[in-house]
């Protein structure tokens, strides 16, 4: 924790006073305990002026227009474009960090872009982006801006996506996903043991948040695993993940599998073998998971789509390229009619696999650069 709070600060309201003078944020289970000036782990929540403030709002570590696979998201207006974008920070403390640089910095200057929810909405669709993707470190962790945010997208027909790892409590897992449209949820291992040595955080609370988004949401829901070699890529722990989700979530929630990398705590570990990612394909789709992909490495079929009723290729996927596509522009199967779980709307995008880093300035010139408020405004 630190004392030094920086200036882009933003009332919120999941916290509540102890008896002993602190304070305590209520967002995320680590429930951390503030004293005036400190900081959660998250970085971003302190307290302030004896309640708990949003330190990153308006505030970004940059913009990009990404293919909408990228997030991924295989069943969510394919191939189209995102405008992707985060802060700094994360709730987690995972050992194995791809996006290290900007979830685990604690540095404010690391938000050199600044931008209002409007100019962001705006951006998003005058550069004809289907979607505004809240990524990179963990967006419950500034919920309060990517819900304005959202808000105004919603306006200019802009959806929003959530890339998160699910690791928030209940009253604010409501709030946050009443604004979101679609979510990736980055479900790190199936054991405890996992959570609790890699990540720093608890499985139970990443399968509530599953559970609420399936069964009493409209949020269309995508699962990502990434395999780490000898921690959480073991058949046995596979099988039984592939199954709960079947169980408990139905066969039609798409799940990949990705390929890790050696990064940030974790360098000695080897990157994942490509026959892992095949054989956990396997297993999922052997116990009833319809959609099952892998990610990360070059494995056209392993990423592409299928129809369950018939077999047929439905989306041919090469990395972020689409070129076979059999689906009715309702998201049927043009051979046997089955649907395909998704969000469809005519024919597919073209985007590609581009990635075009943004300057909002130059999409949307004739928006002021946006500075956050120094002063706290009341809910």
């Amino acid at each position: 924790m630190t004392n030094d709070l920086g200036s882009s600060v933003h009332p919120t309201r999941h916290w509540h006073r102890l008896d002993d003078g602190r304070v305590q944020c209520d967002v995320c289970p680590r429930a951390c305990k503030l004293r005036e000036g400190q900081r959660g782990l998250c970085f971003v929540r302190a307290r302030q002026d004896d309640r708990v403030v949003l330190t990153s709002y308006g505030r970004s570590s940059g913009f990009c227009l990404d293919p909408i696979e990228k997030k991924p998201l295989n069943h969510f207006l394919p191939g189209t474009s995102v405008l992707s974008f985060g802060t700094a920070g994360c709730n987690l403390a995972c050992k194995f960090c791809q996006n290290w640089d900007m979830s685990k910095s604690r540095e404010m200057d690391t938000l050199a872009d600044a931008a209002s929810p409007g100019t962001l909405a705006e951006a998003a669709a005058s550069m004809g982006a289907h979607s505004v993707a809240y990524t990179y470190n963990d967006p419950v962790i500034f919920m309060e801006y990517a819900m304005d945010v959202a808000d105004a997208c919603r306006e200019r027909g802009v959806h929003s996506v959530a890339v998160t790892a699910g690791y928030i409590c209940d009253a604010p897992r409501r709030e946050f996903f009443a604004h979101m449209d679609a979510a990736n949820v980055d479900l790190k291992a199936f054991t405890e043991g996992f959570y609790r040595k890699i990540c720093g955080g608890q499985l139970g609370a990443v399968l509530d948040t599953l559970l609420y988004l399936h069964h009493e949401t409209d949020v269309w829901l995508e699962i990502t695993t990434l395999l780490i070699p000898g921690e959480n890529d073991s058949s046995p722990e596979i099988e039984a993940l592939s199954r709960w989700v079947v169980e408990h979530l139905g066969p039609d929630v798409p799940l990949h599998f990705t390929a890790f990398h050696p990064d940030w705590k974790m360098r000695d570990t080897p990157p994942t073998p490509p026959a892992t990612l095949s054989r956990a394909r396997e297993i999922a789709l052997t116990n009833g998971v319809r959609h099952a992909f892998t990610g990360n490495v070059h494995d056209p079929a392993g990423s592409s789509t299928y129809c369950h009723g018939c077999g047929e290729l439905l989306i041919e996927r090469d990395w972020y390229v689409l070129s076979t596509w059999n689906l009715t522009d309702d998201g049927h199967c043009r051979h046997c009619g089955t649907a395909c779980a998704g969000v469809f709307a005519g024919p597919p995008g073209q985007w590609g696999r581009r990635r075009q880093p943004v300057r909002l300035a130059e999409a949307v010139p004739e928006a002021a650069p946006a500075t956050a408020s120094t002063r706290i405004r009341d809910l």
